[in-house]
């Protein structure tokens, strides 16, 4: 698999990454490295990771600061992930449990899919996909604004789009950690998203409604006021939604986004996406794309699978 964007082009020898600087995650069962790849390759626009040579990598903050280890991400050890930290110096326990946790949150790799699997074996719309993408797992955003931010972003406008003014606006306010000579991004903070004005926003290209959106958004998680902790604990995936869509700008698409790929709600479900109609049209060879009436009789054996059904059928055309 080829990288998004190319590495330094000098050729060197880079020294040998000691085993203090790694850590080996085992997986569950089903896992495919390979299909997590494919479905992270889907744009050559992506700015948070960098695949090379099957192998990712990415800049995960560990501090408030937004600061943290550029780390390399590696499937070639049968059952198990390696993570490598590539700066020099031996991490800290307390570094090495956020980094483990990072890619098990970002993986789902804390989720039994075998229900799943049994469900969808037996279902006319899913049984196709799932034998396609056997193995993946709904890779997730285990940051909070970024899923928010990205929801946003991404509302009624495409998906080559969408990641374009994701890196305007990751490049313009984030912050980078270099290695090798590559720039390794990571998502702004709300605290700054926070302080800025609509047109810092606009001259990106993005709406003036979005960028309020975004600014309130920062502002709410500047102040305290929306919390991962607090939609976690909101005791259901309805009362986290209605949380969710009591903010300005976030509908119940955006919501069921972050309720799927952050906070890891199963039954998530965003009915009215675009993409997952697109989806089952094609399935089912249909010139017209389904109702949200028959959506829902499509879905009705899907409970409590809804988020990995949809995730399963974007994947189908994403």
């Amino acid at each position: 698999m080829e990288s998004q964007e190319p590495f330094n082009r000098t050729k060197r020898t880079l020294p040998a990454i000691p085993e203090t600087q790694q850590i080996k995650l085992s997986v569950p069962q089903p896992f495919s490295y390979t299909e997590t790849l494919g479905y992270l390759s889907r744009s050559p626009n992506e700015c948070m990771f960098r695949i090379h040579n099957d192998k990712l990598y990415c800049h995960i903050p560990v501090t408030d600061e937004g600061t943290g280890p550029v780390i390399e991400i590696s499937g070639e050890q049968e059952g198990s992930l390696v993570v490598t930290y590539l700066q020099e110096g031996l991490p800290s326990k307390a570094s090495r449990d956020m980094v483990a946790g990072y890619v098990r949150e970002w993986f789902d790799l804390e989720t039994d899919l075998a229900p799943f699997y049994e469900m969808a074996a037996g279902d006319a719309l899913l049984n196709k996909v799932v034998r396609r993408f056997y193995g993946l797992r709904l890779a997730g955003i285990p940051d909070l604004f970024e899923a928010l931010s990205w929801g946003i972003i991404g509302q009624q406008i495409n998906l080559a789009f969408a990641y374009t003014l994701k890196r305007r606006l990751v490049e313009s306010f984030g912050k980078h950690v270099e290695w090798d000579g590559v720039k390794y991004w990571c998502f702004p903070s709300p605290s700054v998203i926070a302080e800025l004005k609509v047109e810092d926003l606009t001259r990106l290209q993005l709406t003036a409604r979005k960028s309020e959106y975004l600014i309130g958004t920062a502002r709410l998680m500047a102040e305290g006021k929306l919390t991962k902790k607090q939609l976690l604990e909101a005791g259901s995936c309805e009362e986290a939604e209605r949380l969710l869509v009591s903010i300005r700008g976030i509908g119940p698409w955006t919501a069921n986004y972050v309720l799927m790929r952050c906070l890891r709600f199963p039954s998530a479900f965003p009915i009215a996406d675009v993409g997952l109609h697109n989806a089952i049209r094609e399935l089912l060879g249909r010139p017209s794309k389904p109702s949200i009436d028959e959506i829902r009789k499509l879905a009705s054996t899907w409970a409590g699978w809804e988020a990995y059904a949809t995730f399963y059928l974007w994947r189908s055309i994403y």
